[in-house]
């Protein structure tokens, strides 16, 4: 039971949820609708989504076993619950099952087959590249967490139409931009620690400040983008009171963040983001709403 336990928090099972439902959202907004999507398509991207976001949590604990060791040592591997090369042959397993269930997501269009299978191997090569090396680069690797969070949703939609639509592109380049502005704000709160472990996030190269104005900017050009989709008429009324409030919140919380960029409070806006991330989700999904 304690080694099935250690698994499961290798796993990190809320993160992995949110990757798969992630790529369902992608495909409902492409469509537009709720109908007209196979279910099994859904269920396919689900588990690729899951999976392949278990696996990379999995590879970047082994990766992190030395400083976790230190820093985390009652994490599932530096506590000895579970052994290194499990944990290895654990994300290999997560890993082909993801790349399995991808090549399974919609059968019926040899096209869109190899363009999902082709997502999800980009998709775990770039999560691989930042657990071993990108996490030491800073800004790179702020930006390789920040397209592993985008790509379900470009999944999603090449999934049901072989092809990215323009709000669904939109939608991910938003939670790329908002993403990496959390991650900056995140190395703020671990300044101390990543120059321990020589870890060249801008709090650490160029100081606090600076990191706060970075990410403040990330933060702003996610709301600059944000009334597109009702311009181009690729929403409903609905979309606009939720995707108010996730503008707003940004705002507010990259002022919050320049006023008082202490470790304390970045950890507090990092905290709050996600919150916007989650309305300005559900902005998109009301919107599909005629």
């Amino acid at each position: 039971m304690g080694k099935a336990v250690g698994y499961l928090r290798l796993m990190r099972p809320v993160n992995c949820l949110m990757m798969g439902f992630a790529v369902i959202v992608g495909a409902v907004i492409s469509k537009q609708s709720f109908e007209d999507i196979l279910f099994s398509n859904l269920v396919y991207g689900f588990i690729t989504g899951f999976t392949l976001a278990a696996a990379s949590m999995v590879i970047n604990d082994f990766c992190d076993k030395d400083i976790d060791a230190i820093n985390e040592p009652s994490r599932p591997i530096p506590s000895g619950l579970i052994k290194p090369e499990e944990a290895l042959v654990f994300a290999s397993v997560l890993t082909a099952i993801g790349f399995v269930a991808a090549f399974l997501t919609n059968t019926a269009n040899a096209l869109v087959t190899s363009l999902c299978f082709m997502t999800a191997i980009i998709s775990w090569m770039v999560s691989v590249a930042y657990a071993t090396v990108g996490k030491r680069t800073g800004l790179l690797g702020n930006f390789l967490v920040s397209a592993c969070v985008a790509i379900p949703f470009i999944y999603g939609s090449l999934a049901v139409t072989s092809t990215v639509e323009l709000n669904v592109l939109i939608l991910a380049s938003m939670a790329f931009l908002s993403n990496t502005g959390r991650e900056i704000t995140k190395g703020i709160v671990d300044v101390r620690g990543d120059r321990i472990r020589n870890v060249q996030t801008l709090a650490v190269r160029y100081g606090k400040k600076t990191a706060a104005s970075a990410a403040t900017l990330f933060y702003l050009f996610a709301v600059l983008l944000s009334p597109l989709p009702w311009f181009l008429n690729r929403v409903s009324i609905w979309f606009l009171p939720l995707v108010a409030i996730t503008d707003f919140g940004l705002v507010a919380s990259s002022v919050s963040l320049l006023r008082n960029y202490s470790r304390e409070n970045a950890r507090k806006v990092k905290r709050m983001v996600l919150l916007w991330f989650m309305t300005g989700l559900l902005a998109f999904i009301l919107g599909i709403i005629q």
